[in-house]
């Protein structure tokens, strides 16, 4: 590691194979803590390039425990994290919606490393237990339409890492990594990005896979459709921006979508909408980022059709039932 991070002081960058090296030898426990921790905040301090990127994404999939989901043709609602601005759990809550509507979801997640609740602290908190076993993984998606995937418990990378990040407390290419290392190879993806430039490369990665896939980003720096603001949309097929009149009928203010001080708030706040009880506001910003998500499908024949499907789910009380279903399996 010492050589990697001399190189690295030096201004210079990773090739793809560097640094797919570098976090197999995280993930392996060849480094220690200091070491790790200097090599994380080199890429706090400048722009993490599009080669260095798609080298640790190839070295957590070589190192991941592998999922096989029956042939389920699964979507992740995700966010990149990082954005600052403590909403409540928006992507895990549309996730049940996107079920209830008969979409199957293996939502990947963990926990909050710069906001009080990442996915995995709202999971835990309403009961989920987490696993990685491929058996029990494929019976909660049949049941319950949907399963959750604990990322430390597939990626030795990042439970390498989960105390270190946690002590930082800051944004890291780790967050970048997320969205795209889920380890059930997802048919479908909506990502929320924190930045323009973060839309740029994973819209670039994206590309690749030839998969149906949707970015979002608001223009006021949410990393998900926050109806706060404009929000920029990028799929395969282009990009462009949609207002919030547009997304989900309304505009919101930031203090409407806030997600409480403590985990338990978190999860009270989850509970009270997918129960239905939700504000006009919380219930607008979770339908419309579960409507571009069902749209991102193909399924339907335009947004409106897609928000009208996430408004009966929540709304008929299958949503909650899908929460009800996986919690009852644990």
């Amino acid at each position: 590691m010492k050589k990697i991070l001399q190189y690295l002081f030096e201004y210079k960058t990773l090739s793809q194979q560097q640094a797919k090296e570098a976090i197999l030898g995280i993930g392996k426990g060849i480094y220690n803590e200091t070491e790790i921790a200097a090599f994380i905040t080199v890429f706090l301090m400048r722009s993490i390039t599009i080669d260095e990127l798609q080298g640790f994404r190839e070295g957590l999939l070589e190192l991941c425990v592998p999922v096989d989901l029956n042939g389920y043709e699964v979507m992740d609602i995700v966010g990149t994290g990082g954005d600052g601005k403590n909403t409540f759990n928006v992507s895990t809550l549309a996730c049940f919606i996107v079920a209830g509507a008969g979409q199957k979801v293996a939502k990947h997640g963990n926990y909050g490393a710069t906001s009080v609740s990442g996915a995995s602290n709202v999971m835990e908190q309403l009961g989920y237990k987490f696993k990685n076993s491929n058996d029990v993984l494929q019976r909660e998606l049949e049941e319950a339409g949907i399963c959750f995937l604990h990322a430390p418990l597939f990626h030795p990378a990042l439970k390498s890492v989960a105390a270190i990040r946690k002590n930082l407390g800051l944004r890291t290419f780790f967050n970048m990594l997320g969205p795209m290392v889920n380890p059930a190879d997802p048919a479908y993806q909506l990502v929320g990005v924190y930045n323009l430039e973060m839309a740029r490369i994973y819209n670039y990665l994206l590309q690749q896979s030839g998969k149906p896939f949707t970015i979002i980003h608001s223009l006021d720096g949410y990393d998900e459709i926050s109806l706060t603001n404009d929000t920029k949309v990028i799929t395969n097929k282009g990009e462009q921006v949609w207002t919030p009149l547009q997304l989900g009928k309304r505009s919101v203010q930031a203090s409407d979508i806030y997600g409480g001080n403590t985990v338990e708030e978190a999860a009270r706040i989850f509970r009270t909408i997918i129960s239905g009880k939700g504000s006009w506001a919380q219930n607008a910003v979770v339908l419309a980022n579960a409507a571009m998500a069902l749209h991102c499908t193909g399924k339907y024949k335009d947004y409106d059709t897609a928000y009208a499907a996430a408004v009966e789910s929540l709304e008929s009380g299958k949503a909650s039932a899908c929460l009800e279903k996986l919690v009852a399996l644990q």
